[in-house]
């Protein structure tokens, strides 16, 4: 049946970067501002011209089988009229396929339906009208309930917001907003733009972009997405990314894209659905030449019929985008959703994807008779000016314990190996065995670091003990991986690290096998190696290192917090850098495919079987319409069931999430 065309979500056909996703008011179109471009409104009730042709056709068919007109000589004229008025957008259709050269299902209804009319079978042709026009008002209802699904994304974004400029407060309309605007954004309101918190403190619900459930804690220094919503006090927020360069802009822009692309099994089922009208069409002919039964004839071309195939593919692609989305993961197309189903292998990088990416101090161990506090504050003066990510966790970690670090008077730094400071005539060593063993210091017996840099510090010829930095496993990656090892997909490891720090982190998640010390060129042949044994590669990374192999692989996922290259390269981008959110994707993609397997598997075996039974006789052409309609409602029905909940049951179930949460926190 026919699909209206998609819902567009941006607000001009030159939108660019700068211009937020939104829709002006009247007051600011009024005064020559932006101007949306007239966008189709999502379906999501009956137009009337529907209903009255509806109507009309059941009262006519409710007339004929009533006898309502039998005393009446033109009651052949009334239901002919009936039947071409009703069928009216059936026919248009069928012919605008036909002079395109396409084979569709509103062609064998147009068939049906003439073919009743000729044998004065008004009844049979008024039903078969009555039964398409109400399986297309459904499917409008139920393809526009995914659509409206979507655009309701659009009424996260406030119309108007409030910028600070010196010490002027103005109310603007979002369109208006600029980089490095500085917003205030009040308790109850929702967040416009990606930006950095630069004063005030708040809880801040993010479960339209990351699906988290539980607000996260924002304070000064802390990101902040678009579509978000600020809970409980005031932040003023520097503007980063506006309109489509947001995360929330991101993922109205990849749902859109996605919904205008044609994912191959899409393509498939268009060829699929013009296959069955062509063996339709073949068999009801085969059945006339056998039986000479016009009613039997009739009821063939009628009971076959590929419409949920049809409407039910991309219904089913287009649900599970948008739930994706609603988990937060941009998907950047059907074929990317389709490839990520048979992904059999996933590959994760290990800096930023499976780990924070940054190094924190993860063990400190002052020698006998030193203070902590001796050893971080001689650790931090030699570390002060140093811009390696050790030194600089270092020093963090010195700052919480809020110790008092005297800059040194002199600064070396030795590369691979550590720093040299000195500070009121004292020398300050601070770096790994072999730069104690070259500076003839004395160094403890080694000592398990279990993937951890091992950081020596000495202090005027004085061993004082040795901290272990490292970077520490995402707090959720185990329980993610987990979950994706349950579908039984192999998960491997592929990490530039040493092969210390990769069995390390292999013992706490058990990868099925893990690649260590690999270049960026490497980690793409790691790739290609898997391709070749004809596995469909999934691979998930965030840095620049990471794009080629992203590019290589089936299908590529990005980390939000990674590098613009690697989401670049990437096809699938997750928002929030969760990598349960990626798990929840993966169960997505797969159950879309089986949900589009059913409707194809369910599609082929009603149709056999109701070419059989109508070409023996034992279908007339009202319970053939009767198979036909139903058959397909049931496919598209479960189609539908890959849509995302109505945002208010969504915000329902988050706030129960929320609160079964801090219940458990609190016992």
């Amino acid at each position: 049946m026919a699909l209206s065309d998609p819902v567009r979500f941006h607000p001009s056909s030159t939108d660019t970067s700068s211009e937020p996703i939104t829709r002006p008011p009247a007051s600011l179109r009024s005064t020559g501002g932006p101007r949306p471009v007239p966008h189709q409104e999502a379906v999501h009730h009956i137009e009337r011209v529907d209903f009255i042709r509806v109507t009309l056709v059941a009262l006519a068919a409710a007339a004929v089988w009533f006898h309502v007109w039998e005393p009446f000589p033109n009651v052949s004229l009334i239901g002919l009229v009936a039947a071409l008025v009703g069928g009216y957008p059936i026919f248009k259709e069928s012919i605008e396929n036909l002079l395109e050269r396409r084979m569709t299902m509103e062609l064998s209804m147009t068939i049906a339906i003439l073919a009743a009319l000729a044998i004065r079978e008004f009844f049979t042709a008024l039903v078969i009208t009555l039964f398409v026009l109400v399986a297309e008002i459904l499917e409008g209802l139920t393809v526009g309930r995914g659509r409206q699904a979507i655009r309701d994304l659009l009424d996260y974004l406030p119309q108007t917001v409030t910028v600070l400029r010196g010490r002027q407060v103005e109310e603007i309309s979002v369109a208006e907003v600029k980089l490095t605007d500085i917003l205030l954004i009040r308790p109850g309101t929702h967040i416009p733009v990606d930006g950095t918190v630069i004063r005030g403190r708040s809880f801040v619900d993010e479960s339209s972009i990351t699906g988290e459930p539980m607000p996260a804690g924002k304070a000064a220094g802390d990101g902040v997405y678009a579509g978000t919503i600020n809970q409980s006090g005031a932040l003023e927020i520097r503007t980063e990314k506006v309109g489509r360069e947001t995360s929330f802009g991101k993922i109205i822009d990849a749902v859109e894209k996605a919904e205008r692309s044609r994912a191959p099994i899409q393509k498939t089922a268009d060829r699929l659905a013009g296959y069955l009208v062509y063996f339709a069409l073949v068999a009801a002919l085969l059945t006339f030449l056998i039986t000479h039964n016009l009613r039997s004839t009739i009821s063939v071309i009628i009971v076959a019929g590929a419409c949920g195939i049809a409407a039910g593919t991309p219904l089913a692609v287009l649900g599970a985008i948008g739930r994706a989305a609603r988990h937060g993961s941009i998907v950047k197309g059907g074929l990317y959703l389709e490839r990520l189903a048979a992904a059999d292998v996933v590959l994760f990088d290990k800096t930023g994807t499976v780990t924070y990416g940054t190094l924190e101090v993860v063990q400190i161990t002052p020698a006998e008779g030193v203070s902590r506090q001796a050893l971080m504050e001689a650790a931090a003066i030699a570390e002060w000016q140093s811009e390696h990510p050790i030194g600089k966790a270092i020093v963090e970690t010195a700052s919480h314990d809020a110790l008092t670090i005297a800059p040194a008077d002199h600064f070396e730094y030795r590369p691979g190996k550590g720093v040299i400071a000195n500070l009121r005539g004292e020398q300050i060593v601070v770096g790994n065995r072999f730069l104690f063993r070259e500076l003839g210091l004395m160094t403890p017996d080694a000592a398990e670091a279990r993937g951890a840099s091992e950081v020596l510090v000495a202090r005027a010829g004085t061993f004082l003990g040795r901290i272990l930095v490292a970077d520490r496993l995402r707090r959720e990656t185990k329980e993610a991986l987990q979950q994706i090892k349950a579908l039984g997909v192999q998960i491997v490891l592929v990490t530039g690290d040493s092969r210390t720090v990769a069995d390390a982190i292999n013992e706490e998640i058990k990868f099925t096998r893990v690649y260590a010390e690999l270049l960026p060129e490497q980690k793409t042949e790691v790739v290609k190696e898997f391709k070749r044994g004809r596995r469909v590669v999934a691979m998930v990374g965030d840095g620049v290192n990471d794009a080629p192999a992203l590019t290589e692989a089936d299908v590529g996922i990005a980390m939000g917090s990674g590098t613009d290259v690697a989401r670049e390269s990437a096809d699938i981008v997750l928002i929030g850098s969760d990598l349960r959110r990626f798990a929840d994707t993966l169960r997505i993609a797969r159950r879309c495919r089986r949900i589009i397997m059913q409707n194809f598997i369910g599609t082929l075996a009603v149709d056999s079987a109701g070419i059989g039974l109508a070409a023996v006789g034992l279908l007339n052409p009202l319970l053939a319409a009767f198979i036909h309609v139903t058959s397909e409602l049931t496919f598209i029905l479960n189609s539908a069931r890959l849509l995302p909940r109505s945002r208010s049951d969504s915000a329902a179930s988050m706030r129960t999430e929320g609160a079964r949460q801090l219940l458990d926190g609190a016992e």
